[in-house]
């Protein structure tokens, strides 16, 4: 019996149009680096100081603790730019299939390799709340937990968010966990943490081919068809 969902935001359950993307790569491209498409795709999904300092020394440079810390701060401006010009909206029926998720007694989580405050705003711009603060009263759409990279040890591949996820919805069994991302490292996350099922969803930047060899359950066009699919398991 599924008790948790826990599922990445940009890509997955938000279209950003790349944003994250473009932000990462003009903050490193900055620093004098050059960035190619393979190792951002490598990179995308993990906590972004962690992608920052990966990126850089892939692309030439030196990653002290100064230059990192520029670069993070220029990805959140120009992350802001960005969303400012074009905010972020929710992936189609994803609201929809988090209500009736919530609405069968499945606790759900976002989690993220933003930091807490990048996340947050993302959250309120696209009128989300996570229950139990002063913003769930108005919100357009309630979520149990929001998990960030900067909140753990270590953000992903490592498991440690969605354990967090856990820890926050008092969900005891890795046995009930479903997992969902758009990219390698989510479903890696999602493996290693040995939640029951581990989606990828296509619903971001890559195709059915990238995650060749990837170790995930199932592969769904988008987290709109999860209800659907835990269904299909119990029917």
């Amino acid at each position: 019996m599924i008790t948790l969902a826990a599922f990445d935001m940009a890509g997955t359950t938000i279209d950003d149009r790349g944003a994250v993307y473009r932000a990462l790569e003009r903050a490193v491209t900055e620093t004098g680096a050059t960035v190619a498409p393979s190792d951002l795709q490598t990179w995308m999904g993990t906590e972004k100081r962690a992608a920052i300092t990966a990126l850089v020394e892939l692309g030439g440079g030196r990653a002290n603790d100064e230059l990192v810390d520029a670069a993070f701060e220029r990805f959140r401006t120009i992350l802001d730019e960005l969303y400012t010009a074009e905010p972020p909206v929710a992936m189609p029926g994803v609201p929809e299939a988090i209500d009736e998720l919530r609405g069968r007694g499945i606790r759900v989580a976002l989690t993220t390799g933003f930091s807490r405050d990048v996340a947050e705003g993302i959250l309120r711009q696209l009128g989300w709340a996570v229950a139990g603060t002063d913003a769930e009263t108005d919100a357009e759409l309630v979520v149990d937990a929001l998990v960030c990279g900067d909140e753990v040890a270590q953000g992903r591949p490592a498991p440690y968010m969605i354990h967090r996820a856990m820890e926050r919805t008092g969900v005891l069994d890795v046995a009930g966990v479903v997992v969902a991302g758009d990219t390698a490292v989510d479903v890696q996350a999602g493996a290693n943490s040995g939640a029951a099922i581990t989606i990828g969803v296509l619903s971001g930047k890559l195709d059915r081919a990238a995650f060749a060899d990837q170790p995930f359950t199932e592969l769904l066009g988008s987290v709109a068809e999860v209800p659907a699919y835990l269904d299909s398991r119990v029917s």
